[in-house]
């Protein structure tokens, strides 16, 4: 059954109280020691270009692309090559776009040349005229001219009046799983609540809806069962390494913007209740039981980053292997050096990729290369394809 569905030391624990955390000193070398000198240097060519607000590119197994438009609500057609763009036929006036809220994010099924589906998160008009978030499955015809809804896939993750921390991203995993990274709805319960599907990461059967059965409750009733993690406050961005580890890239408050380590069941501690006090920790040392701390932290001020992709393929030296994440509020990509343990050992920001605005989101492309979104609005916007040099 579907369900309708700067940096700052922590805050010290109180007893009884089980924080799991990177060590303060650790955490502040990793985010600010530069890797041994010698800068890469990059070739950047624009693919699309005329765009607003693209929330997310999904690469096509015939090399073109398909783009969300967050606030015109269209799936668009991108030729890389002639760098022509179409809309798909795609019922805009069923998505439902408030502020952040809008068509968000994308995923080609893995055995798309066969079933032809696609897969999109985005807000929606249900027929009674309510609205929620939901992830619907989609299939588009011979012709890459059109997308006919299959059903949703996942209803009920909750939203807010003013479209406020929707989230919404999404991530086929290479076991097969569909992910889904929510928004907390700036509902203060929301995070820590079992019952909703806000705040959280879900995993289910991207074919079916059902819950993936290794979640930790998958056995149970109700919306828990789509539950992988919880305690998020606004997940921006899903990404998975070579070695097969899960990774989040989550939106602070006023400080600490994080990057999460993905385990199933773990609750990563963002608590905003009574009211919603974003004067609370990312990380909250009240909460009964274990929460587990990010393995990077922004501090104060926050950065804003969003998507994000693990670098592979010829030619990135030092930077293989390396999270890259798409930064919007400091306008620049971000690479992230992580250990075998997954604890931080660099970060870098070339200054040659922070020439294009605010960043979105980052896809890695079968050949190597990175394709990263602008969000500067407005229809300025653009996607970069970007390669070493």
């Amino acid at each position: 059954m579907r369900a309708r569905p700067a940096v700052l030391p922590p805050p010290p624990v109180r007893p009884l109280v089980v924080v799991v955390a990177v060590a303060v000193a650790s955490l502040v070398a990793s985010a600010l020691t530069a890797p041994p000198a010698r800068a890469a240097s990059f070739d950047v060519e624009v693919v699309a270009d005329g765009l607003d607000h693209p929330w997310e590119v999904a690469v096509l197994p015939t090399g073109e692309l398909l783009v969300t438009q967050r606030d015109r609500r269209r799936l668009t057609l991108v030729d890389p090559g002639t760098r022509t763009q179409r809309d798909l036929a795609f019922p805009s006036d069923r998505v439902w776009q408030l502020g952040e809220t809008g068509l968000l994010g994308l995923a080609v099924d893995p055995a798309f040349a066969a079933n032809r589906r696609v897969y999109t998160c985005s807000g929606w008009i249900a027929e009674d005229g309510g609205r929620d978030i939901r992830v619907n499955a989609w299939t588009l015809d011979a012709g890459l001219t059109a997308a006919t809804l299959v059903g949703p896939l996942v209803t009920g993750i909750p939203t807010s009046r003013t479209g406020r921390h929707g989230g919404c991203r999404l991530l086929v995993a290479r076991d097969g799983a569909l992910l889904v990274g929510t928004g907390d709805a700036t509902r203060s319960r929301v995070p820590q609540s079992r019952r909703s599907l806000g705040g959280k990461v879900l995993r289910l059967d991207r074919l079916t809806g059902s819950p993936d059965p290794r979640n930790p409750w998958a056995d149970r009733r109700g919306k828990r069962r789509y539950l992988m993690t919880y305690g998020h406050r606004n997940v921006q961005g899903l990404a998975q390494r070579e070695d097969g580890t899960l990774w989040s890239v989550e939106h602070g408050t006023d400080r600490d913007d994080e990057i999460n380590l993905l385990r199933r069941g773990r609750n990563y501690g963002w608590n905003p209740g009574p009211g919603y006090d974003e004067t609370r920790p990312m990380t909250d040392p009240r909460l009964p039981g274990r929460q587990y701390a990010a393995r990077w932290r922004s501090g104060h001020p926050t950065i804003a980053p969003s998507g994000a992709a693990f670098v592979s393929g010829p030619g990135w030296g030092r930077l293989t292997g390396c999270l890259a994440v798409a930064v919007l509020k400091r306008q620049r990509l971000m690479f992230v050096k992580l250990d075998d343990r997954g604890r931080v050992r660099w970060t870098r920001a070339p200054r040659e990729l922070r020439r294009y605005g605010r960043l979105r989101d980052v896809t890695a492309t079968p050949d190597g290369a990175l394709l990263v979104t602008t969000d500067n609005g407005d229809g300025r916007d653009r996607v970069l394809r970007i390669r070493p040099s």
